[in-house]
């Protein structure tokens, strides 16, 4: 593997990470700061199990759980099989109404001892602290991606970042043993200057890794949304002033708590943008299942504007509505496809009109990650393309955009065909094949575009399932290898 920040150039950018000294705003970003409210926001979160346990829970949440579903989930309590161990529990009021007409909600955020059956996964998904060159950044692709913070208002059971989240020890490349830390800004934008200039200098291209400039950056975590005003703020101007072109923030909390959206929050991005006006700004929402944002009558059913089309719920219609009245933001949802949530095709095809009507746009939907206890949450390859294939019959091609992704080492890698029917004189192709190809991939992205082609596996869930079906590998996702 070509790790993006090694060679001469790559340590000597490390290296002047360590000289960062607390990050000073300028005035310029003093000014905008000097704008930003800090409201507090009542999520009304419950943490952990013990209330229920105890018969504390508020009286919202005293059907999450069955007498028998919290007899067996004490039964493992404090042994390697402990669910909080693995993925602390912590749901808001919102969420937690929403999952008592919602059974995709229920599973979302409620633990269960089938989650630590099997525990065989990786503690560093994608080997991303590969591509770590400074504490809780990832520059993999051309774009980099920040950890923020450690948490998020409700812990859905399946996150991709339940390392992070339950503060894990992680193995580095070096060796070293520790838990994700978290970006700062002066060490991120010093990076950020620091690659830029050597791009710069050597005619748009890193002298070792052929990326070109590091325009675009993710603000992750666990959810930006849980920060207060003023700390989103600060990273958005510190990253303007440090030359990044446009913004992500990702978060589930339009979802979790969608009055977080309020009049401070507009204010602040509002702000910012007529600070800013030049840099792009994007919010990565995470829709998994549309009981998360539209109303239910009292049968269960979703209730129909006078057109057919389907009301919000109505802080969530809000809040949507005042992002996406504001032209200069994109909105973006990408969602896995999890097994009892949204492996449904008639939820995701509900889910993507919805949303698109809204004018927020369907990025991708995920294959799970191969993370701790996967064999839980993920269904096979070949399911999640069919469920994804059917629920896009009966779109529109605007409504269609969406592609079926999962996460190889190398990066992100579309699941582009499965099909029935032999390949005439190949072997292997019997049963038909799944072609996979590369989207994005880390450095240069050398490798975009080439395919790979295995033998049909339907009980597949990760591409070590095909491993022994193997029929073309332009895209050398099968000779991998961690050096």
């Amino acid at each position: 593997m070509y790790i993006q920040y090694s060679g001469t150039h790559g340590l000597q950018e490390v290296a002047s990470m360590t000289k960062s000294t607390k990050y000073v705003p300028n005035a310029k970003e003093q000014a905008y700061l000097d704008t930003v409210e800090n409201p507090k926001y009542d999520r009304q979160i419950v943490k952990g199990l013990d209330a229920f346990y105890d018969g504390r829970e508020p009286e919202h949440l005293r059907s999450l759980y069955s007498p028998a579903e919290l007899e067996s989930l004490v039964a493992i309590k404090g042994t390697e099989r402990d669910v909080e161990s693995r993925m602390p529990v912590k749901i808001t009021r919102h969420y937690a109404e929403l999952a008592g007409t919602s059974n995709a909600i229920k599973k979302l955020v409620k633990a269960s001892p089938d989650e630590t059956d099997d525990l065989a996964g990786s503690e560093d998904p994608g080997h991303q602290m590969d591509f770590s060159p400074v504490e809780g950044l990832l520059h993999k692709y051309e774009m980099g991606l920040m950890y923020v913070v450690s948490t998020c208002s409700s812990h859905c059971r399946f996150c991709y970042r339940e390392e992070l989240i339950a503060r894990k020890d992680i193995e580095r490349a070096d060796g070293s043993v520790a838990p994700k830390g978290l970006a700062q800004i002066g060490e991120v934008t010093d990076y950020v200057r620091s690659h830029n200039q050597l791009v710069a200098d050597n005619g748009g291209v890193h002298p070792d890794t052929g990326r070109g400039k590091l325009r675009e950056i993710l603000m992750s975590g666990g959810d930006p949304m849980v920060l207060p005003n003023t700390k989103i703020a600060a990273w958005l101007s510190a990253l303007a002033e440090a030359g990044v072109e446009s913004i992500r923030l990702g978060t589930k909390e339009m979802a979790f708590h969608p009055d977080r959206f309020d009049a401070a929050f507009l204010s602040m991005i509002d702000n910012f943008h007529e600070a800013y006006p030049e840099v792009g700004l994007r919010l990565m929402v995470h829709f998994n299942h549309p009981d998360e944002f539209l109303q239910k009558d009292g049968s269960g059913n979703y209730v129909e504007n006078p057109n057919g089309s389907l009301k919000w719920v109505e802080a969530t219609r809000r809040a949507m509505e005042q992002l996406t009245g504001r032209g200069w933001i994109s909105i973006e949802n990408q969602s896995p496809i999890i097994k009892g949530v949204n492996d449904d095709s008639d939820a995701l095809r509900i889910m993507q009109r919805a949303l698109k009507r809204v004018g927020a746009e369907n990025h991708y939907f995920f294959c799970g990650r191969d993370i701790v206890a996967h064999r839980a949450f993920n269904v096979p390859i070949e399911t999640a393309w069919h469920t994804l294939n059917e629920s896009q019959k009966g779109l529109s091609g605007v409504e269609t955009h969406a592609r079926l992704s999962i996460t190889h080492y190398k990066g992100k890698t579309e699941v582009a065909a499965v099909t029935n029917e032999p390949i005439p004189g190949v072997a292997g192709t019997e049963n038909g094949v799944v072609i996979f190809k590369i989207l994005r991939n880390f450095a240069d992205a050398s490798d975009r575009g080439k395919v790979c082609i295995v033998g049909r596996n339907p009980e597949a869930i990760w591409f070590d399932g095909y491993a022994d079906r193997v029929i073309y590998d332009e895209a050398g996702l099968f000779e991998y290898s961690r050096t």
